[in-house]
């Protein structure tokens, strides 16, 4: 089993490179990704940091493909089930893994700033110009689970804090119409409330 996964792993990197400005023949393949994710086995391979295998997966959420972004952000949760034991593999990669799951969520303002001096360069640079709103609900919803499940841990938590990762939730949320996107970012910031109760109240998400 383990070498069928590696094998497949393989696959998935000859996949990796994508077309910006043509078709993608490949996208097909990401629900290969969200396959191989579904197993512990799986997520075990692609979390292992001497292959390298999610930050490589997580750089294709560049894509211009709807379908592999889709892969890619569904992988990205799968793998986040095993923050309890494998947090530190996870925040190894933060420089890739905060932008895939915080852009999608950040919602379509400019942000000030005061809000983008406290987020790393990527993050911060991303959000202070124009940008294109992902319409995908899915992967907005997605990428809030992955967030919930990082943040069940302290560490989790103490590394989303300083990315400024709630002030983003925050205003993503004022911005956000879809009923389940918008439960999935309460099921966040009511965590957020519950583990910091002496946060305040502007960087909480709520109604």
């Amino acid at each position: 089993m383990k070498k069928r996964f590696i094998i497949m792993g393989h696959i998935c990197l000859n996949y990796l490179p994508f077309p910006i400005l043509s078709g993608d023949p490949f996208e097909h393949v990401a629900s290969i990704l969200v396959n191989i994710s579904q197993k512990e086995a799986g997520r075990k391979l692609l979390l292992d940091p001497k292959r390298g295998l999610l930050k490589q997966i997580i750089r294709q959420f560049d894509s211009g493909s709807l379908l592999r972004k889709k892969g890619v952000s569904g992988t990205i949760r799968n793998c986040c089930f095993e923050a309890d034991n494998q947090l530190h593999n996870l925040l190894l990669i933060s420089e890739f893994l905060w932008p895939a799951l915080l852009l999608p969520v950040a919602g379509n303002k400019i942000y000030s700033e005061e809000d983008t001096s406290k987020m790393p360069l990527e993050l911060g640079s991303a959000l202070s110009i124009e940008r294109e709103v992902l319409v995908d609900h899915e992967i907005r919803v997605q990428a809030l689970d992955a967030i919930y499940l990082l943040i069940l841990q302290e560490s989790g938590r103490r590394a989303f804090w300083s990315v400024n990762g709630p002030r983003i939730l925050q205003v993503g949320y004022e911005d956000e119409e879809n009923p389940q996107v918008m439960e999935a970012y309460e099921r966040v910031g009511s965590l957020l409330i519950q583990e910091n109760g002496t946060g305040e109240a502007s960087t909480q998400v709520s109604d």
